[in-house]
């Protein structure tokens, strides 16, 4: 109710929100505090503050929660338990994710490998051919595939995706009831039936360029890790992308021939160190720690056990505790860090002396494995 009221003030966004309910241990609590205590948090300046005293005076969070309730009668908040903790992650989580489809705890809770394909609005039919092969080698391996809804390269994922029988997410930078592009209406409803749609926005909130950029931050927060398929210089492509990056997420790019304006973005990210997608999709599959390595298959009538049997060293409780919860599987670190109920940082050091002493293997998306 309190993220609701909060969200609907002027100048307060997700980063201020975050500030509140650190400040203030909850925003509740916050709603309540006199104006000077609220002018001691980081941000808040003079106009923002006299927003908020304004607004709090005039807002009733209960009748407002009801009321918003009528009209957008499904949304997360980061309070709620099934709010993605993926985006819990990054510094500006949206204090609002409405949803329509077909919800999935597992990916809620991380324990479903989410990546995002994005790319140019204007594919193409190279561009179109691989989005085309990767979507459905993604859902073939149970992937759930995260895009926008865009024409071009976002809707040939959902659609290769959907076609192979897999799930699929598309993040809106308008409210769920305006499909956009219009074109995409019998998509939207494809994705409804299996997938899931979300958006930050609320109903009847029209495309406008501002929101797809913000849109772009929850495709990379939801995403374990971003592939740009094909996107020219200046692109959204790019800025989802970069907020991959600032998140802590892989990114794959589509390498494209040098004269190529729609390869010319992915050639940059390329050459500030992103991973290359290549034929050998099978490598790209292992990267994203969609399937177990080739040496894990053990032959029939073998009596070597994929699982180490090699005595362990005697190790402290907490490095004994990240340990258990690790074998040949991979595990995401907030799927560890959940099983063991201890908190991130010391997961954290503990996975890093466990690497060190040759215990266990890092993947790329801070995924885990028994060595």
């Amino acid at each position: 109710m309190y993220w609701l009221a909060w969200s609907q003030v002027p100048g307060v966004g997700p980063v201020l929100l975050q500030r509140l309910k650190q400040q203030f241990g909850s925003l509740a609590v916050a709603w309540k505090v006199s104006p000077s205590e609220l002018r001691k948090v980081e941000g808040f300046g003079f106009q923002t503050w006299e927003k908020v005293i304004k607004e709090r005076s005039q807002l009733n969070p209960q009748q407002l929660f009801d009321q918003h309730r009528q009209t957008n009668p499904h949304f997360w908040t980061p309070a709620d338990s099934d709010y993605p903790q993926l985006l819990q992650e990054i510094p500006s989580p949206p204090p609002i994710l409405y949803y329509r489809g077909v919800t999935d705890q597992s990916e809620n809770l991380g324990q479903k490998t989410l990546i995002g394909i994005v790319g140019t609005r204007q594919p193409s039919d190279y561009g179109i051919r691989w989005t085309r092969q990767i979507s459905t080698t993604l859902a073939k391996h149970g992937l759930t595939v995260v895009s926008g809804m865009a024409e071009g390269i976002d809707t040939e994922a959902h659609l290769a995706t959907l076609k192979a029988g897999g799930r699929t997410i598309a993040v809106l930078g308008t409210g769920l009831d305006i499909i956009y592009p219009a074109k995409n209406r019998s998509l939207y409803q494809q994705i409804l039936s299996s997938g899931l749609i979300v958006s930050e926005y609320p109903a009847k909130t029209p495309p406008t360029r501002q929101n797809f950029p913000r849109r772009n931050r929850i495709i990379a927060g939801l995403s374990r890790a971003v592939l740009v398929m094909e996107a020219p210089i200046k692109s959204g492509a790019l800025i989802t992308a970069g907020y991959a990056n600032e998140f802590g997420r892989d990114v794959y790019a589509l390498p494209g021939r040098l004269d190529d304006q729609p390869s010319q973005g992915c050639l940059q990210l390329i050459s500030q160190g992103a991973g290359l997608i290549h034929q050998e999709l099978h490598e790209l599959l292992k990267m994203l720690g969609a399937i177990p390595q080739i040496d894990a298959e053990i032959p029939v009538g073998s009596n070597i056990s994929p699982i180490s049997t090699t005595s362990l060293p005697d190790l402290s409780p907490e490095l004994q505790k990240v340990i258990d919860i690790l074998s040949v599987d991979i595990s995401p670190f907030d799927l560890i860090v959940q099983k063991t109920g201890m908190e991130a940082s010391l997961v954290s050091s503990s996975l890093l002396q466990l690497e060190l002493m040759g215990l266990i293997s890092q993947l790329p998306g801070m995924r885990y494995k028994r060595s």
